[in-house]
């Protein structure tokens, strides 16, 4: 479970996560939804432990991110938006790198890539250096990466941004098989038919607050029109005044 605990973070005078409170449960899938400088990316950003919060908690299982960080990481797999590969690795080296650093070691580390290889169809691209990969290669290096571990509690931040239609497919099949096998997935994504599909729980995100959250169809039916993208613009629309 990760657990958002009135989190709050400033750069300067800005306020960039203001007063957040989230719970997001183990077998359910929970969209953190917001436009460009909504305060979403940081939000993720602290639950991952790159930045600590001025104020209130980021926890995994019941860990502060904050005090005690290499425990709570160890219970976490996260892709982030910008997939961070080191470009002269090979994938199978960036996902064992990752796996090291989690303490896997010898076959069993080797035979957790293969299984990740040929669930995510990474095959051809194993051996070759990610330097020059496309952004959908990118994404699905960095999935395995953010799995090698098996952890409980995922941060998905826009999976399936750049990849093509059977990718996208088999990305979001293994989100709902995770989700199935009780894992906790925190989940990011623009594109509001991929959301309705996959969110059990959304929290839309304004100026660095939480403006609305429930259901897909619970947001859906708060809104005139009665769609998701009705839902979210009104919470934003609500959400920007003063």
């Amino acid at each position: 479970m990760i657990r958002l605990d009135s989190l709050e973070k400033r750069f300067g005078d800005v306020v960039a996560v203001d007063d957040i409170s989230l719970d997001a449960p183990d077998g359910r899938v929970t969209g953190l939804l917001g436009p460009n400088g909504a305060g979403k990316s940081t939000t993720l950003r602290l639950v991952y432990g790159v930045q600590r919060p001025d104020g209130g908690r980021a926890l995994v299982d019941g860990i502060d991110v904050a005090s005690d960080r290499q425990r709570a990481l160890a219970r976490l797999g996260v892709l982030p938006h910008n997939a961070g590969l080191y470009p002269h690795l090979s994938a199978r080296e960036n996902i064992r790198y990752y796996g090291e650093l989690q303490g896997l070691r010898g076959v069993a580390l080797e035979r957790r890539i293969d299984v990740l290889a040929e669930l995510l169809e990474l095959g051809p691209l194993l051996a070759r250096r990610t330097k020059g990969f496309s952004q959908g290669e990118r994404v699905k290096v960095s999935l395995a990466r953010a799995l090698v571990h098996e952890p409980r509690n995922l941060v998905l931040d826009e999976p399936t941004s750049g990849l093509d239609v059977l990718a996208t497919r088999n990305v979001r099949e293994l989100v709902r098989r995770l989700r199935d096998a009780g894992h906790c997935i925190l989940f990011t994504s623009h594109v509001m038919q991929e959301v309705a599909a996959l969110c059990d729980d959304i929290a839309i995100v304004a100026r660095g607050r939480i403006v609305a959250r429930g259901t897909p169809a619970e947001l859906a039916a708060t809104a005139p029109g009665g769609s998701l993208e009705d839902a979210f613009v009104a919470a934003l629309s609500a959400g920007a005044a003063p």
